[in-house]
């Protein structure tokens, strides 16, 4: 594989624009954790990067916006309101707004999420 591909950045850098990037390789698994990496931030949406380690997930939650989630690596169950749909490598779903949500995981994981901003004028 070539060495100029791999992009495992620190948190807090930006990745490289122009330049192509291997999705499952920006972020490593931590141990008991959840790591983000924000590829993309702006006024009109974000995405961002995320790692979760077994038994990691993210809690009940809702949002003013619409975000898509896809899994880049392994599974995880999205539950949307009383909906849940189990989730593997390459799919994803959108998140409507104002829809109360959580990820449970199915073991280690990665995906990533945009969130769109603007439109809700």
């Amino acid at each position: 594989m070539d060495s100029s591909l791999n992009n495992r950045l620190p948190a807090n850098e930006e990745l490289e624009r122009s330049k192509v990037h291997i999705i499952v390789e920006i972020l490593e698994y931590v141990p008991n954790s959840v790591v983000i990496k924000t590829i993309i931030k702006k006024s009109t949406g974000n995405v961002s990067m995320m790692s979760f380690d077994y038994g990691e997930g993210l809690v009940e939650k809702t949002s003013p916006f619409e975000t898509f989630v896809q899994i880049v690596e392994g599974q995880a169950e999205v539950v949307i309101g009383e909906h849940t749909s189990q989730l593997q490598t390459g799919q994803g779903i959108i998140i409507p707004a104002h829809a109360s949500h959580y990820i449970n995981p199915n073991g280690r994981f990665k995906m990533i999420l945009t969130t769109i901003k603007s439109g809700y004028e």
